[in-house]
């Protein structure tokens, strides 16, 4: 990929983390519940750091459930 697919990528990649993270904040979920979803987020852009592609996946899945009203198990 030439270096400006790549920063494309990224560009893409960041906007939608900064939009998953207003879904986040703007869910009417208990605390703990934010704060596991928020911890998600977090471990999706440090995996962006080292893998672009994983991290995408990722970010679409999550984004995903919580478009569908999913709350991934164990944060409930």
């Amino acid at each position: 990929m030439d270096h400006d697919g790549q920063l494309q990528l990224y560009t893409a990649v960041a906007a939608q983390l900064k939009e998953a993270h207003g879904k986040v904040r703007a869910l009417q979920v208990p605390e703990g519940v934010r704060m596991a979803l928020t911890r998600k987020l977090l471990a999706i852009t440090a995996a962006a750091k080292h893998d672009l592609a994983d991290a995408t996946r990722r970010l679409e899945r999550f984004m995903a459930d919580l478009d569908e009203g999913r709350i991934p198990e164990g944060e409930r």
